[in-house]
């Protein structure tokens, strides 16, 4: 994971950094998602489009509500759109439409046709549900990929599945961007644990 290029101007440069110091959030009770995110497991094995679909309204309909804000409206589509060059391939996961404020989300790789981890598919989602956050609730209307941006999507993410959240090292670029230091965050004891 790699974070947006700092803006230029001064407006977005503020706003990236305000993102960006926004390392936590408050969070929802701990049910009825995680019922929910057990039963779009079991939705994603079975292949099921349609219980897919209906899960991941359910779990914005209850994100929405204690956050207080809108519900996105959301599409699973089937697989990821694969864009390929001669420098580099990209496939994309799920993106957020701000004007409709629609989520998408693909279930399916790109090249294998098969249908995508739990873990990918639950990580996708809350990224995209906190696009929708930071421009309707949070103030931040260009949503950059931030460090702090990263930090929340991780502490819904962790919440939701009941797994321990590890804090993230980051490594600073010589441009200014951080990424993500996989072997030193891999590293890191989770957060309560002993």
């Amino acid at each position: 994971m790699n974070t947006d290029y700092i803006p230029r101007s001064a407006q977005e440069k503020e706003e990236y950094w305000r993102s960006d110091a926004m390392r936590v959030i408050a969070l929802p009770p701990t049910e009825p998602l995680r019922s929910l995110a057990s039963q779009l497991k079991t939705a994603l094995a079975a292949d099921d489009k349609k219980a897919v679909q209906s899960v991941c309204l359910s779990m914005l309909k209850e994100l929405s509500a204690f956050y207080d804000v809108s519900t996105p409206k959301i599409s699973i589509l089937s697989s990821r759109p694969l864009k390929v060059t001669e420098k580099w391939v990209n496939e994309l996961f799920g993106d957020y439409t701000p004007e409709t404020e629609k989520i998408r989300l693909w279930m399916r790789t790109a090249v294998q046709k098969k249908p995508t981890s739990y873990g990918v598919f639950l990580s996708t989602f809350c990224h995209e549900f906190f696009h929708h956050l930071d421009m309707v609730s949070l103030n931040l209307p260009e949503t950059y990929h931030t460090r702090g941006f990263y930090e929340r999507v991780g502490l819904l993410y962790h919440h939701i599945q009941d797994t321990p959240v590890r804090q993230i090292v980051w490594k600073e670029n010589r441009n200014g961007t951080y990424q993500v230091d996989w072997a030193k965050t891999m590293a890191n004891r989770p957060k309560g644990s002993k």
